[in-house]
């Protein structure tokens, strides 16, 4: 685990004022490496000392040390690929890294699961009128899984990933209706507009991003993976396997809430797609 995971690890179990820190740095962890003391202090809005107590908390020696940590968690891995992977790692290397770095982003989601706003949000969807998953770029692709999931029960659900058609839809929307934007950074310009349109027609917003991001700020509900993966930098891949998750959690509570006679239609859409699969074989069944 480098110095950033540790951070959005360590988020929870840190003091206020130390973790007002460590969101400044999480923000942007590019500009802290370059920061003063007192710069870095100033934009927290904590004391200086402050700052140092929490370098020492996360395992530095004092403030220059930890910027020396900071700038090489930024510089590890393969610019564009992953940040864990590097030029030289082999086949085995960087498939073990890949698995690796997954199963430890997905126990970051579990461990700052906001179960809390994962209820609001099954209330919200059970008593939506029309559901709508938004997304662009990768994200759009957890979207579609969305979209393909929520496919299976009675309210109309729609998904999109052009920026018009989103425009419309959200221009379209009213009370009553629930629009998910996912995107892991939550700065995606396009997708924040059409969110606070959505919000100024009195939809109910959901955002699967990051927390504190602009795109959270346009949301009614926030669920944040929580996952450290700069995918300004490198291909997403740990953070769009937890945001897959959070929408399998949103489709069990969903399911959950209809009670047992919903799920019997569940059967039944089961049951009319059989004829569309080969049947299985002893050798399959075995």
């Amino acid at each position: 685990m480098n110095l950033l995971e540790q951070l959005q690890q360590s988020l929870l179990e840190l003091s206020k004022s130390e973790r007002k820190v460590a969101q400044v740095i999480l923000a942007d962890p590019q500009s802290a490496i370059h920061q003063s003391i007192a710069s870095l202090a100033e934009q927290a809005d904590v004391s200086e000392p402050t700052v140092n107590r929490f370098c020492r908390t996360m395992g530095a020696k004092g403030y220059p040390d930890f910027k020396l940590l900071l700038a090489q968690s930024l510089v590890k891995g393969t610019p564009y690929v992953n940040r864990h992977v590097e030029q030289n790692d082999t086949l085995a290397d960087y498939t073990a890294k890949i698995f690796e770095s997954t199963m430890a982003a997905l126990n970051v989601t579990r461990n700052h699961v906001d179960n809390e706003g994962l209820q609001q949000a099954i209330d919200a969807l059970n008593q939506a009128q029309k559901i709508a998953f938004f997304g662009l770029g990768a994200s759009a692709s957890v979207a579609h899984d969305a979209h393909n999931k929520f496919l299976r029960f009675e309210t109309p659900v729609q998904f999109s990933d052009d920026v018009l058609m989103q425009r419309m839809a959200a221009i379209n929307a009213k009370a009553g209706d629930v629009l998910i934007f996912i995107s892991h950074t939550g700065r995606t310009k396009a997708l924040c507009e059409v969110a606070a349109l959505a919000k100024a027609s009195d939809a109910t917003v959901i955002g699967l991003t990051a927390a504190d991001s602009p795109l959270a700020r346009e949301s009614n509900i926030v669920l944040s993976t929580q996952v450290p993966e700069d995918t300004d930098v490198y291909m997403p891949m740990a953070s769009r396997i937890a945001q897959l998750v959070i929408i399998d959690v949103l489709v069990t509570g969903f399911t959950l809430d209809k009670g047992p006679a919903f799920r019997d239609k569940l059967r039944r859409i089961k049951a009319s797609l059989r004829d569309s699969r080969y049947q299985k074989t002893i050798k399959d069944k075995e």
